[in-house]
């Protein structure tokens, strides 16, 4: 990738954040504006309520795009598992009946791993858009980290040019916001010596990854 690419991929995930950022943001605008003009206390009250939400919603949205797109420079090497866990389960939890199955076997994950899983998550979420369930592995065996992100519900709504910059195979002339961070992830699968796949019906969005571990990183 050159530096004009580059470029193009950072203002891309950049425009992806604000776009999942502004309906939350927007919300506390629009909540500290009613509450400055609203007197009735049973009013205000259902104001703070949809204040707290609107918050923790931007809260939860930016601690995941931290470690999905960005250094995350917080974190070492590796992470703990129940970090992304956390920030998926939050995810979800904004969601209309989705059903998070967890099934990961190692305490911890190389950070190329935990953004993977991440926006692995993300892309599944967003295919089930009448809910449905999201089961979710990951499993270092040997020296290979292998992630599998499944999304099975009535109807899955998936971009097929997400599939193809998850498989190297979208021009980059072709790629925008929506499929930025999948360009990303698969040039992160690239250049660890790795690969990324998916299959898809009208059910169910299957998303895996094989990624080598760090020597002296595994376990």
């Amino acid at each position: 990738m050159n530096d004009s690419e580059s470029i193009d991929l950072a203002a891309m995930l950049c425009s992806r954040l604000c776009h999942d950022m502004l309906s939350p943001v927007g919300a506390l605008s629009n909540g500290l504006e009613l509450l400055a003009m609203e007197t009735d206390p049973e009013m205000r009250r259902s104001v703070i309520e949809l204040l707290e939400q609107s918050s923790k919603t931007s809260t939860n949205k930016l601690k995941f795009f931290r470690l999905a797109f960005g250094a995350a420079g917080g974190f070492g090497d590796r992470v703990d598992v129940e970090e992304p866990k956390a920030l998926i389960d939050a995810l979800v939890a904004d969601k209309d009946k989705i059903e998070v199955n967890w099934a990961i076997e190692t305490a911890n994950l190389a950070k190329p791993a935990v953004k993977v899983l991440l926006n692995f998550a993300q892309i599944a979420i967003d295919a089930l858009v009448r809910g449905g369930s999201l089961d979710i592995g990951a499993e270092v065996r040997g020296k290979n980290c292998e992630i599998v992100v499944r999304a099975t519900g009535s109807k899955i709504g998936f971009d097929e040019n997400i599939g193809k910059a998850l498989d190297g195979t979208l021009p980059h002339s072709e790629l925008s916001s929506r499929t930025a961070a999948a360009h990303m992830i698969a040039l992160l699968a690239e250049q660890a010596g790795g690969g990324l796949q998916y299959a898809r019906t009208d059910e169910t969005l299957v998303l895996g990854a094989v990624l080598p571990e760090a020597e002296g990183l595994i376990g």
